[in-house]
């Protein structure tokens, strides 16, 4: 089953875990096994299906913009967020005009991973069901992690649909950063600057955040450590 066609790709963060790193480049530039954060990304999603793909911007901008030029396999268009960070409901809300009103991808532009049967996003989009789902959202048993400093996010009932850990101390499931959304609840805020995280959590009020567990190796990329680690992963695998 085919998954939209339209992507917003979070890239406007500070990279500050990233440091020194990001001294001189935004996070989304910073090279796993070669090739950048940001295309790692892109490369998904434009296998997915994907043709066009709002990229938010904000620390050394120009150069990423500079950097997405070279890109001819998918159509790239920038959300300026260098007079203000507008987090990532904000990033999404802003972009309205590129993203349209039907469903779309969204993911962040700092993970990787090391698929394990049939790809991941097509998992999703197989999944989604606009009737009854506000999000449908990757989550993945925290065994099969790298790189996440929390201590889980969510439970997931037997039909896919996700509770948020709240007081608990932890939950069994790390939320990895990439979603098909109905964007209609996320234009709906009325702040300029807010989380997705605001948007999911009111889905789940209402019963409309889901989540697919594909299997595979799925690894956060913050920080130094984070990618050395996620470097000698991938360097690892089976080709």
């Amino acid at each position: 089953m085919s998954g939209p066609r339209v992507a917003m790709v979070l890239a406007a963060g500070l990279g500050v875990r990233m440091r020194p790193l990001t001294g001189d480049r935004p996070k989304a530039l910073v090279e796993v096994a070669g090739r950048t954060l940001i295309d790692h990304t892109l490369d998904r999603l434009a296998a997915a299906g994907v043709t066009r793909a709002v990229v938010n911007v904000h620390a050394f901008a120009d150069r990423l913009e500079a950097h997405l030029k070279h890109r001819r396999d998918i159509e790239i268009i920038i959300s300026d967020e260098r007079r203000a960070l507008l987090e990532t409901g904000g990033g999404v809300k802003q972009a309205r005009r590129w993203l349209g009103e039907d469903p779309i991808w969204v993911a962040n532009s700092d993970y990787v991973w090391i698929e394990e049967g049939p790809p991941a996003l097509d998992s999703i989009a197989a999944a989604w069901d606009a009737s009854r789902m506000d999000a449908c959202v990757i989550v993945v048993p925290k065994a099969r992690t790298l790189g996440f400093a929390t201590p889980g996010d969510f439970s997931m009932a037997s039909d896919g649909r996700l509770t948020h850990r709240g007081a608990r101390a932890d939950a069994p499931l790390h939320c990895f950063g990439i979603q098909i959304l109905d964007p209609a609840r996320v234009y709906a805020q009325p702040q300029a600057a807010f989380s997705l995280l605001k948007v999911w959590l009111e889905a789940a009020a209402r019963g409309g955040l889901y989540g697919v567990a594909p299997d595979g190796l799925w690894m956060q990329v913050g920080d130094p450590a984070a990618l050395a680690a996620a470097e000698a992963r991938l360097a690892a695998a089976p080709a």
